[in-house]
């Protein structure tokens, strides 16, 4: 059940169903819970925002789905978790696996498409790759990125934490989720993961989205939908 009403207290309310689990969200629900900072977000943003997770069934107490914004001056950011956006492909009855890895160049400057994220030290990470295949197409989708294009950096143009410490498994994460993207559009059209979106925040502003959840994350997990 969708539907879009008024509350008492006149503020819009957007309500949907997950697997028999009643989603409600309210601009301030989302304002507390999601964004979770002062900045506060324009009606236009929690529109946005809510019909995405209305439409593509994503639960933001979960964390399949994230409304970043740190500045009022600058539009929010809405992004998906990586293992939402898997999930839905390997829910569709098509998907019929995936491969993903690295680009490296070598000390000898040959390039090599690696499977998997494992390099050596004197081995420069370039790029990241994915072939994703369905079972209704003769040939796989394929999607390669560039390290340099994709990265993602702080203010001063220094590579943020996960970038600097994780950059094999970051872009290959990227090539997996534009893979993914562009052969499951039906279910994954409009959905962005994190490492996807260029944050031109601050320095002291830049928000990197843990894997696994942190405990002080689990607070929204326990809001009662019935308390709301």
């Amino acid at each position: 059940m969708n539907n879009e009403k008024q509350e008492n207290k006149n503020e819009l309310t957007v309500e949907y169903e997950i697997e028999g689990q009643k989603i409600k969200l309210t601009p301030s629900i989302v304002q507390q819970y999601i964004v979770g900072t002062k900045a506060q977000i324009t009606v236009q943003e929690f529109k946005f925002f809510t019909e995405l997770c209305k439409v593509r069934k994503l639960n933001p107490f979960l964390r399949e789905a994230y409304l970043i914004k740190y500045d009022s001056k600058i539009p929010a950011q809405l992004v998906v978790g990586k293992d939402a956006i898997l999930k839905r492909a390997v829910l569709n009855s098509n998907y019929d696996g995936i491969e993903s890895g690295i680009i490296i160049q070598k000390e000898d400057g040959t390039i090599e498409e690696r499977q998997g994220t494992f390099r050596l030290g004197d081995e420069q990470l370039v790029g990241g790759w994915a072939r994703v295949f369905r079972k209704d197409w003769s040939h796989p989708t394929y999607a390669s990125v560039s390290f340099n294009e994709v990265a993602q950096k702080k203010n001063g143009g220094q590579l943020n934490s996960n970038w600097s410490t994780k950059g094999a498994t970051m872009v290959e994460k990227v090539a997996k989720v534009r893979a993914l993207r562009e052969t499951f559009v039906e279910d994954l059209g409009g959905m962005y993961e994190a490492e996807e979106v260029e944050q031109d925040l601050p320095e002291a502003q830049i928000i990197e989205i843990q894997e696994e959840p942190e405990e002080q994350a689990e607070e929204p997990k326990e809001v009662s939908m019935n308390e709301l």
